[in-house]
C-alpha cells in the first residue's frame, strides 16, 4: 500500500494566496520527510477552492526540493492545454526526476475556463478522448502526427523521449481522474489506472473498478496489467488522538473554504449547478475517509483497500486550514499510521 498526501493549495477564509500556496509547498516538503510514497497536486484557475493553476508547473518546482517522494498531478485539466505541450513537459519532468513524476489528467468541468483558454465547450464535451489519445501517443511513441476533429500537425519527434532516455522505465505513468461509466471506459480501453474522488465511498469505488475490469477485458488489454492495475482513491486524513476532536478540526475550518470555494466557479455557458451543503459534505468526508486517531485511521486505510482493491491513496491533509496544524497531520499519518500499513 502506498500513501500520498493530496495538496490543493486551498485558500481558506482570512487567508491570503500566497498563504496557501507557501502552505502547499511546505506540506510537500513534509510529506518527503515523514516518509510518504507521494504528493498529489491538485489544478484550479480563478477560485480560491485552490491557487495553484498549474500542477504541473508546481510539480517541478516540488521535484526540484526533494529527493525520493514521486510527485503527480491529480490532475492536470486536459481540455484547457495542448496535449503535445502537456507531454513534453511530462517527458521533462519524467527524464530530470528520474521517473518520479506522475501525470494525472482530467476532463475538468464546464468552467470559464474554457473561455479564458480559448478551448469551447466542444473541447470538455466532446474532446478529452482526442485529446488524450494524442497525449499518450507522444509519450509512448519516437514521432507523432495527428489528424482529429480539434488537433491536425504534420509528423514531428518527440523530444525528449521519455522512454529512451530512461531504458528501463516504460514511459511516465498516467492516470485519469474518472466520475463516471463514459470515463471508467475510456481509462480501461487504454489500461491507465483511474484517480477516483474523495466524494465517494468504498463501495462505489469497487463498483468502478469492476466496471473498469470488465471493460479492459472487453477491449483486450493484458491479464497482467489487468490485475496490477494502480488505481488511486483520494480522501482526507485528519489524525489527533479522538476521532472528534479530529472531527470537529475538519467542521471547523472546511465548510468556510468550501463554501467560498465552491461558489467561486463560474460555468461557461450560464448552466445551472447543483452546490453541495459545505457542513453536509465536510461531515460526509470525515465518514468516508481516515478521520480519528492513528489506528483508527491506519484500519480505515486498510478496509478502503480490502474491500476495492486499490492500493494508492492521496489523502488531502490541509483540511485544517493551519500550516503548523497542517505539518503536524502529515508528520503523524508518517509516524503514526504507516506502521501500522506496513
Amino acid at each position: 500500500m502506498r500513501v500520498g498526501s493530496f495538496v490543493l493549495a486551498a485558500q481558506f477564509p482570512g487567508q491570503g494566496q500566497g498563504e496557501a500556496l507557501h502552505r502547499a509547498v511546505r506540506s510537500a516538503q513534509v510529506s518527503e520527510e515523514a516518509g510518504l510514497d507521494a504528493v498529489w497536486l491538485a489544478e484550479h484557475h480563478f477560485v480560491p477552492y485552490g491557487t495553484c493553476p498549474s500542477a504541473i508547473t508546481l510539480a517541478a518546482l516540488l521535484l526540484g526540493r526533494t529527493h525520493r517522494i514521486r510527485v503527480g498531478t491529480a490532475v492536470s485539466v486536459l481540455p484547457t492545454v495542448h496535449p503535445v505541450a502537456l507531454g513534453e513537459q511530462t517527458a521533462l519532468l519524467h527524464v530530470t526526476s528520474g521517473g518520479r513524476f506522475t501525470l494525472g489528467v482530467g476532463r475538468g468541468g464546464p468552467w470559464v475556463d474554457l473561455e479564458v483558454f480559448g478551448a469551447g465547450l466542444a473541447a470538455y464535451e466532446r474532446g478529452f478522448p482526442e485529446s488524450l489519445d494524442l497525449l499518450v501517443r507522444w509519450l509512448r511513441e519516437p514521432a507523432v502526427a495527428a489528424s482529429g476533429e480539434r488537433f491536425s500537425f504534420r509528423e514531428v519527434p518527440v523530444v525528449p523521449r521519455p522512454s529512451e532516455a530512461l531504458t528501463d522505465l516504460p514511459g511516465p505513468e498516467v492516470v485519469v481522474a474518472c466520475t463516471s461509466p463514459s470515463s471508467v471506459r475510456l481509462a480501461a480501453e487504454r489500461g491507465l489506472p483511474m484517480l477516483l474522488g474523495m466524494h465517494v465511498g468504498d463501495e462505489e469505488k469497487a463498483e468502478m473498478i469492476g466496471l473498469w475490469r470488465r471493460h479492459a477485458r472487453a477491449a483486450g488489454r493484458p491479464g497482467e496489467e489487468i490485475a496490477h492495475a494502480a488505481h488511486v482513491s483520494a480522501g482526507v486524513c485528519q489524525i489527533a488522538d479522538t476521532r472528534t476532536d479530529a472531527a470537529e478540526t475538519l467542521l471547523k475550518a472546511m465548510p468556510g473554504w468550501l463554501k467560498q470555494g465552491l461558489d467561486a466557479h463560474v460555468t461557461v455557458d450560464g448552466r445551472a449547478r447543483a452546490m453541495r451543503d459545505p457542513v453536509a459534505y465536510t461531515e460526509l468526508l470525515c465518514g468516508l475517509h481516515p478521520v480519528g486517531t492513528p489506528r483508527l485511521c491506519a484500519d480505515r486505510l486498510a478496509a478502503t483497500s480490502e474491500r476495492t482493491g486499490i492500493s494508492r491513496f492521496a489523502l488531502l491533509v490541509e483540511g485544517s486550514g493551519d500550516l503548523a496544524a497542517t505539518e503536524e497531520n502529515v508528520r503523524r499519518l508518517g509516524a503514526e499510521v504507516l506502521p501500522h500499513l506496513r
